[in-house]
């Protein structure tokens, strides 16, 4: 049972995942080192990730694992169509298409919920805020669950400080091999992807205004400083804004970076970074967009209900004409552009996430029932074998300590 856009397109979606696949050797050696004792055999698996070919390869391969899967988008706008018509002709249970209205993608959710999964994997927590306050799932059996994305963390964090988290949930955002590489490298890379094709304009000599130096933030901006860009970094937090003026950015306040901007990249998971008094200062031409998982660091209202007048230009790029004449430009409607406007993070990167993601899983299988109800870090071991399986299969050798080295170690 699936809902998706177009079935017809299972074909393309096919060559996406091989594709996929075939640059994610981390995860796929995980799969076939596991699948033979089908681990996962007779557990069922709900998934609320964005559907893309690199979630697909995690998806096939927790079946193959033996699990019977249900997935839904984890935003209304980045399912890519073709992957799911090519889940769902391989029998997963797929609820995605893009596009969807707030109303669908909150049904989508529900569909995977009725499937009545053992263990959740979460991307900005929307199916397990569902399942803790929604009175039609308080009834489920939940062993544990994960959580992708920063944003979901926090979300997460806020349920259990109120006393209300009912399972375990391991907050795979928070391994060093998700946070330091996807966070960083792949959201980097991705959002210079995703602002090229929707604007198609020179990086270089521009001012980009970087709104936060998380891990997000840091890739961000040093991938914008490799592209020729004069970068800008906006902080609330001292020591994080100490570090991006040693790492050679300028920063300064928003009010006034608001001024000096000609592109604008919110990276915080925060609501209302940039308001409608930073936008009225800002040059006409500046281009706004946004890689935080939720639509709210924008005020996208202001620029798309307020404005005289909203034409969209090119492929997920609006003009927004301002009563004062200005003229803005808002990527993607203010929601994640670099998997709005392109595909999201490279498989290279996604396949540390998603291996920490299957791994986890296999953990609370294993595990649930002396895991507390609380939220809990990726365990060591996990992390450090992926680190191992990643340098592995980009053919990189280390070194290691000797016998006198482990002695001297031991040693006070």
């Amino acid at each position: 049972m699936s809902k998706v856009k177009n079935p017809k397109l299972a074909k393309q979606g096919r060559l996406s995942y091989e594709w996929a696949r075939s640059h994610m050797e981390i995860l796929d050696n995980t799969l076939n080192r596991l699948k033979k004792s089908k681990p996962l055999k007779g557990i069922t698996l709900g998934f609320c990730l964005h559907i893309t070919k690199e979630t697909s390869v995690l998806l096939m391969g927790a079946k193959e694992l033996g699990a019977t899967v249900a997935a839904c988008g984890g935003n209304p706008l980045t399912t890519q169509d073709d992957i799911a018509a090519f889940l769902a002709s391989q029998g997963i249970h797929i609820y995605a298409w893009t596009g969807q209205t707030n109303k669908e993608y909150d049904w989508c959710i529900e569909q995977v919920l009725n499937h009545k999964p053992d263990i959740l994997t979460d991307d900005g927590a929307d199916m397990n805020v569902k399942v803790h306050f929604d009175k039609k799932y308080q009834k489920l059996k939940i062993l544990g669950a994960t959580e992708e994305t920063t944003a979901g963390v926090t979300r997460i964090k806020a349920v259990e400080k109120q006393g209300k988290l009912k399972y375990p949930i391991i907050v795979v955002n928070d391994a060093y091999t998700k946070h330091m590489f996807d966070n960083r490298y792949g959201t980097g890379q991705s959002t210079i992807d995703g602002y090229l094709r929707a604007m198609n304009l020179l990086i270089a000599s521009k001012r980009v205004v970087v709104v936060g130096y998380g891990w997000v933030g840091k890739g961000v901006a040093s991938r914008s400083q490799g592209m020729g860009a004069k970068v800008i970094v906006t902080e609330i937090d001292p020591i994080k804004a100490l570090e991006a003026h040693m790492d050679g950015f300028e920063v300064m306040p928003m009010a006034q970076a608001a001024k000096l901007g000609d592109i604008f990249i919110t990276c915080t998971g925060m609501t209302s970074v940039i308001r409608k008094e930073h936008i009225l200062k800002m040059k006409s031409g500046a281009i706004l967009g946004n890689v935080g998982h939720f639509d709210v660091e924008i005020d996208s209202d202001f620029l798309l209900k307020q404005s005289k007048s909203v034409k969209q230009v090119r492929a997920n790029l609006d003009e927004c004409t301002l009563k004062n004449g200005k003229k803005i430009y808002l990527i993607g409607q203010g929601r994640l552009a670099n998997l709005v406007a392109a595909e999201g993070h490279p498989p290279e990167v996604m396949a540390q996430s998603f291996s920490n993601q299957i791994l986890s899983i296999l953990y609370i299988l294993k595990n649930h029932k002396k895991m507390e109800t609380k939220v809990i870090k990726v365990p060591d071991e996990i992390d450090k074998q992926i680190a191992v399986d990643a340098l592995k299969a980009m053919d990189v050798k280390i070194d290691r300590l000797n016998a006198e080295q482990i002695k001297y170690m031991n040693s006070w």
